[in-house]
């Protein structure tokens, strides 16, 4: 749903919504009518916004048919569905290993394939849209040749998204996700190992659980990133249990909003999901934002 910043910049607030079991668009439809059931029951009517993570074989898929990205459109607007972001697999959701890091030009690949099918997916009304991939890949193996590849294929999506831009008239930009051993780890690491990207199209996706965790000044750690520059395209809420308004409040102070895609994207079931959503969106408003369009909530 959109939010109305203190600022007069709309933040997204979104519902992380697992597709990565989906081998095609009818089993990402059945997926997506059992989430949307349980979200119905802490918000009946108005529209949603949700966040999809597509495997690689049916983004590839949804890629190469527009046919099939009408459809999946088509059956989104019923159900009162939105879609401004999407995220690739994380790493080892449904047992199997992710199969490429930014070493590969598989995962340049899929990136790509994601940012065509959302500029197909965003509300007629919607200009741009965000995507979330991994932290470039584990540190422990990122040895030059890697780093090197790396290099080429971040220089090729930023030119692809670029390019789609320019076709379609809609930008998506891209964030990568910090963590513990990976690559883009701490403020300091991950500043240095993006110094040379494409700011205007490339920038950071805050877990803000890892940044509590991890960080030993989150805020600062914030600061750091964003001071050389980089935008925080998306922060995403994985559990709401820890202490993340401190962060989010921080990210979206009052005079700015340093970021414009929240996602809720917590493990657990549809009806936990539910309940996260409807708690980041009360916290969201005593934080000052206003729902441009406020959803019934049901009985």
């Amino acid at each position: 749903m959109r939010l109305r910043h203190p600022s007069g910049r709309i933040v997204h607030l979104s519902c992380g919504i697992s597709l990565v079991h989906a081998e095609d668009v009818t089993a990402a439809i059945d997926r997506l009518d059992a989430a949307n059931a349980a979200l119905r029951g802490h918000f009946g009517t108005g529209a949603l916004t949700v966040a999809l993570r597509l495997p690689f074989r049916l983004a590839a898929a949804l890629a190469d048919d527009g046919r099939a990205r009408t459809r999946l459109r088509a059956e989104l607007d019923a159900r009162g569905l939105e879609v401004v972001s999407l995220s690739g697999p994380s790493g080892h959701e449904g047992g199997a290993a992710d199969p490429a890091d930014w070493s590969s030009p598989a995962r340049v690949r899929h990136t790509l394939e994601l940012a065509r099918i959302l500029v197909d997916l965003l509300p007629f009304e919607e200009v741009r849209g965000a995507i979330a991939t991994c932290g470039l890949g584990l540190s422990d193996e990122w040895d030059d040749v890697r780093r090197k590849a790396g290099a080429r294929h971040l220089s090729r999506l930023s030119g692809g998204l670029a390019d789609l831009a320019w076709r379609v008239g809609r930008a998506v930009r891209a964030g990568f996700q910090p963590g513990p051993g990976k690559v883009l780890d701490s403020p300091e690491q991950t500043v240095a190992a993006l110094s040379r990207i494409d700011k205007d199209r490339l920038g950071i996706c805050l877990d803000l659980a890892t940044v509590l965790r991890d960080w030993p000044g989150p805020e600062a750690g914030i600061d750091r990133i964003t001071d050389a520059g980089l935008s925080v395209i998306t922060a995403r809420i994985s559990d709401p249990a820890t202490a993340w308004q401190p962060v989010l409040r921080h990210l979206l102070a009052a005079d700015t909003a340093r970021t414009e895609y929240v996602d809720v994207d917590v493990t657990g079931t549809d009806e936990q999901r539910g309940v996260a959503l409807a708690y980041v969106l009360d916290e969201l408003t005593t934080l000052g934002l206003v729902p441009e369009q406020q959803p019934c909530t049901a009985p």
